[in-house]
């Protein structure tokens, strides 16, 4: 008799189920490995100039062309793609954490639900982009800043749904149980709340993690972000603009890697939400 499979390995086999949520891994894998290994794979150091190639169309000696700079757009994509990474998954654990606090406060000692859920409505008043370029506006322009904005702009939306669950956790046998035993409301929160609130944090991580690379790469683009010096996909589009006509090529790869990212990040947090949800594990 065959050993039943672990909880990870049937979450992964009905990820796979589907074709367009397997495209959208393996490209995620190509891109973080890509980023992961761009010292080795850059044919180029992404700051390399060469004045006599510069604006060259994609040939055998920049494969993907150069900037104004003669700079290689290979080299630059792919140590673009660490920066840009990294901003997107540090703003995934910084909203997370600071979400998941705000959520299980608000949502388990009832006196701080309405204080806490007011502070989460005034943030989500505005939209994304205004609101990161207001803070990045008084913290100043660098990656340290740009992290710490657009988890301060995307904690709202994990402490929503984290509240929401709470709600309805808190009201289970399980949790009455607890307090009957003497557990105090930290130890509920972190041992018998927290554990049935992973499932959506990881989904809502996977977009929050597609949302920061494109609004870190918007910031960018209009010159709040990350400095230009530093190679990001934001910088790249926004130094190629003045060459569309020229050189289209700067504004396309970069673009379509963002692209590539941002889709893939959202099918893949779709898929994970179906495959996480009971009531749609049967059709899956």
């Amino acid at each position: 008799m065959a050993a039943p499979r672990s909880p990870a390995r049937q979450l992964l086999a009905r990820l796979l189920r589907r074709r367009l949520v397997l495209f959208a891994l393996v490209a995620l894998v190509v891109v973080v490995v890509a980023a992961l290994f761009a010292p080795w794979l850059a044919p180029y150091a992404p700051g390399r100039m060469d004045i006599a190639h510069r604006l060259a169309a994609p040939a055998a000696r920049h494969w993907l062309g150069s900037d104004e700079f003669g700079r290689d757009t290979l080299s630059r994509v792919l140590f673009g793609a660490q920066q840009s990474l990294l901003v997107g998954a540090l703003v995934v654990v910084l909203a997370t954490v600071l979400g998941t606090a705000l959520g299980l406060l608000a949502g388990y000692v009832r006196r701080l639900d309405a204080p806490l859920m007011r502070l989460t409505d005034a943030l989500m008043a505005f939209p994304d982009i205004l609101l990161a370029i207001a803070l990045m506006a008084g913290l100043g322009a660098s990656m340290f800043n740009v992290v710490l904005a657009l988890g301060i702009v995307y904690t709202p939306r994990v402490a929503r749904i984290v509240r929401g669950a709470v709600l309805v956790l808190r009201e289970l046998a399980f949790v009455e149980a607890a307090e009957a035993l003497g557990a105090g409301d930290l130890r509920i929160m972190l041992v018998h709340l927290l554990p049935n609130l992973l499932s959506a944090l990881i989904v809502q991580g996977t977009f929050i993690f597609g949302y920061a690379i494109l609004t870190e790469a918007a910031l960018s683009f209009l010159g709040t972000g990350v400095p230009p010096t530093t190679p990001t996909w934001g910088n790249m589009i926004a130094t190629a603009q003045q060459y569309m006509g020229q050189a289209d090529w700067l504004i396309l790869v970069p673009g379509g890697a963002i692209v590539l990212v941002v889709l893939s990040l959202q099918v893949l947090g779709d898929g994970l939400r179906d495959a996480l949800d009971p009531k749609l594990q049967r059709l899956l």
